[in-house]
């Protein structure tokens, strides 16, 4: 861009600002100009409408035929301003009265038109300042030579050629389901340039499936069409190469945003960069999107007050900006946030863009101040495309088709009228028809009826046909460029190291969420206290067996509730194990066993040891070392096999409830089948099998097996001399409970219970990974 300052009377510089983030740079409609264009039929917007002096306006060189793309003009070196002289400069740039509205470059576009260059005239007093401007041409486009590329920032462009997308929907009921074919997105063709490129629409127009496409995040089944990267397909890992930022922030509330950036840095960065040169990194980052204030603070969650919500989504674009991405997609960027932070949020992103980084994103509704910001506008109704192309060039391009946007109306507010069929912002009230099933029926056959001719208005006009033309070049290229696509390995850090990063980072987590961790641990410590109370120093009479066979029936079963809370383990973090894998943060068995390690043992662990350190000797059960750590490993066993038949469950689920749900149902069920309840040799054949999968029989056979062998309950009595204990209903020794009980006496009887709890703790968590690996993480 050439600048040249003309002096016409006052000696005194005055500094031309942008609307919106006053910096110095002044852009190409293809670049967000930060000006505001004028509606049609107005001099210009009306916040500006009282000062035309200082009112900014684009002008074409000459007057030609009303079209809303032009072709790739190069850019105007300062030699030749500097040789034409200020006022032979001005008076070419000047434009005829015929200019359009918009005061764009209205020409006929094409590739046989001449070649322009757009020009941005300001006057404030006696100053003058004319700014040339030429569109942005990257990668080796037509109307940029290689002296030119060099000068420019790299980036990446983004075409889409003939994208359609369906999807089947199952509705009636089990007996009579039908399968029903529903397009989402028809025949979607374009380029995303660097800069901002907006796409826009009413709620189920596409957006959001349009973008996942485009991201290379959708579901393959019922997607056709082609996507293309500087002419090229996109490569295998173009997913973990470009960035990503959903809708709900998806980062980890209970971390610090410096904690949280190291995160994404030490997975997503190659192990052979420095640690020096990851802070480095992070620190950039840091200080790019303004979070040094809050870098140390945590995020927060529902329990934690931490950051505010503009700050939390700076932090979310801040985990995809570690590793520099080239293009970087955003889903709604403004939900959630108020019109001030949302306005923020997209000045962020506008100062991105200008350092040559192609950022895409979906949006409903913005305001005025953020819709100015946009350089490409891509406007969608029911899956079709309404309008590709400059976003300042958007409101001409309806006017021509008809539809004028009134003063002081918001055009992007306007285009969603236009596109609903909401008449009643631009015309006058309707009167009542005389039933509301037809004037439903009525808006229902108009809103077809307006998206179907915006549809084809826009296929016939001179906008969609360069567009086509460009999108040929492109795919021309691919047979070429395709042997070209790189090829890389989708991880770019070992299965060790990702291993340790998630481990680290989840035992972070546990400690700073006191609700999962500490609480727990001391609800352990009280209830093992109340026990003790309850059944202190046993006796050995007839009630210390009932008392022993109580208490290692609750020991067994509290320990299979208490491991209903490892649903969470998976269901929790469902979103952010399904955003971080998919942008290649990490494999699937690395945050399985990280999540093993780091919270699920040692969560499992501690009650056991805790229960057993505390309640053994309050009991007073059998003074043996063997018999303590027996029943130590054999409550750690149960805990294991119970929290993995609840990541079994769980894994997978959006909702905790059910999961949850479906283990209590389980765990009472497996209860009737432990043991004290009921006689297990009374059961019916028919019935008796499901005992071997019973958690708690398991458990609770090897606590008595380990507690009653070599017990005496008759102690003052001579068996000899007395013979009440020959009373084939009295119990004198723990050998004559455990035969009566069914349990064998030989040593592999107490074994054979662990073995099996092992056994079925292993298929558990083969299921729950099954799950994992294969849950669908596309949407």
């Amino acid at each position: 861009m050439a600048l040249k300052k003309v002096q016409s009377g006052n000696q005194n510089d005055k500094n031309v600002q942008s609307n919106n983030e006053g910096d110095q740079n002044v852009q190409s409609g293809n670049e967000g100009a930060n000006f505001e264009a004028p509606v049609p039929g107005q001099q210009g917007h009306p916040a500006e409408s009282s000062q035309p002096q200082t009112a900014m306006r684009r002008r074409p060189l000459e007057p030609s035929a009303p079209s809303f793309h032009s072709a790739p003009s190069p850019s105007l070196s300062v030699q030749t301003v500097l040789a034409l002289g200020p006022n032979r400069l001005i008076s070419s740039l000047l434009p005829s009265p015929q200019a359009g509205p918009l005061g764009g470059d209205l020409g006929t576009g094409g590739r046989g038109a001449p070649r322009k260059v757009k020009t941005l005239q300001m006057s404030s007093n006696n100053d003058h300042f004319c700014i040339l401007l030429s569109q942005r041409n990257i990668n080796g486009l037509p109307g940029m030579t290689a002296s030119d590329q060099k000068t420019c920032m790299e980036g990446a462009v983004l075409s889409f050629h003939n994208i359609c997308y369906r999807v089947k929907m199952k509705s009636g009921f089990l007996l009579c389901q039908k399968t029903v074919e529903k397009e989402v997105l028809s025949n979607i063709n374009g380029i995303m340039r660097p800069g901002l490129n907006a796409i826009l629409g009413p709620t189920g127009s596409g957006k959001s499936s349009l973008l996942d496409v485009l991201a290379a995040r959708k579901d393959p089944h019922g997607l056709s069409g082609d996507v293309l990267i500087n002419g090229a397909p996109q490569p295998a890992n173009f997913k973990c190469n470009s960035g990503y930022v959903v809708q709900d922030d998806v980062v980890m509330g209970t971390l610090t945003v410096r904690e949280n950036l190291q995160f994404s840095a030490a997975l997503r960065l190659p192990t052979t960069m420095t640690n020096h040169e990851k802070n480095e990194r992070i620190n950039k980052v840091i200080k790019e999107l303004g979070l040094d204030k809050v870098a140390d603070s945590k995020v927060g969650t529902q329990f934690i007050r931490g950051v505010s919500g503009g700050e939390r989504k700076r932090t979310s674009i801040g985990m995809e900006l570690i590793m520099d991405p080239s293009v970087l997609f955003l889903d709604e960027p403004t939900t959630g946030l108020d019109s001030s932070t949302a306005n923020a949020v997209l000045l962020l992103l506008k100062r991105m863009s200008k350092q040559g980084r192609t950022i895409i994103f979906s949006i409903h509704q913005p305001r005025y101040s953020i819709f100015k910001l946009f350089d490409s506008l891509t406007l969608l109704a029911a899956g079709k495309l309404m309008f590709h192309g400059p976003a300042q060039a958007a409101l001409e391009y309806f006017a021509s088709a008809g539809y004028c946007c009134e003063p002081y109306n918001n055009p992007a507010d306007f285009f969603l009228d236009v596109i609903n069929g909401d008449s009643s912002a631009v015309a006058l009230n309707r009167e009542e028809e005389d039933t509301n099933a037809n004037r439903t029926e009525e808006l229902s056959k108009g809103d077809r009826t307006i998206i179907e001719k915006l549809g084809e208005f826009y296929t016939n006009s001179s906008l969609y046909r360069d567009t086509k033309a460009e999108l040929n070049q492109l795919s021309r290229g691919q047979k070429k460029k395709r042997s070209l696509a790189f090829k890389e390995t989708a991880y770019v850090t070992s299965f060790c190291h990702q291993l340790r990063w998630i481990a680290k980072r989840s035992f972070k987590n546990l400690l700073g969420n006191p609700q999962a961790s500490v609480a727990q641990i001391i609800v352990t410590i009280v209830l093992a206290l109340v026990i003790g109370a309850l059944y202190f120093r046993l006796e050995n009479d007839s009630a210390g067996i009932q008392n022993r066979a109580g208490v290692l029936f609750f020991l067994t079963t509290n320990q299979c509730f208490s491991s209903v809370s490892a649903v969470e383990l998976f269901v929790v973090e469902k979103k952010l194990f399904i955003h971080e894998y998919i942008s290649g943060y990490y494999r699937v068995a690395s945050y399985f066993f990280g999540k093993l390690l780091s919270d699920l043992l040692p969560m499992r662990l501690l009650p056991s040891v805790i229960f057993t350190s505390i309640l053994y000797f309050m009991l007073g059960l059998k003074p043996l070392a063997e018999a303590f750590f027996i029943m130590m490993f054999t409550l750690m066993l149960v805990a294991y096999t119970a929290s993995s038949m609840a990541l079994a469950i769980a894994a997978g689920q959006s909702v905790v409830s059910v999961a949850t749900l479906l283990m209590t149902i389980s765990f009472v069920f497996m209860m009737l089948f432990s043991g004290l309840l009921v006689n297990l040799r009374t059961i019916a054949p028919w019935l008796s099998w499901l005992q071997y999968f019973s958690i708690p029989r398991y458990g609770f056979t090897a606590l008595q097996y380990n507690e009653f062998l070599g017990q005496d309950f008759c102690p003052g009595l001579n068996t000899t001399q007395n013979h009440t204990c020959d009373n084939s209903y009295a119990i004198c020794t723990g050998e004559q409970y455990l035969k009566n009980q069914g349990i064998d006496l030989s040593p592999w009887n107490l074994w054979k219970n662990h073995v099996a709890l092992a056994c079925m703790t292993i298929i558990f968590l083969t299921i729950a990974y099954l799950k994992l690996l294969f849950l669908k993480k596309h949407s």
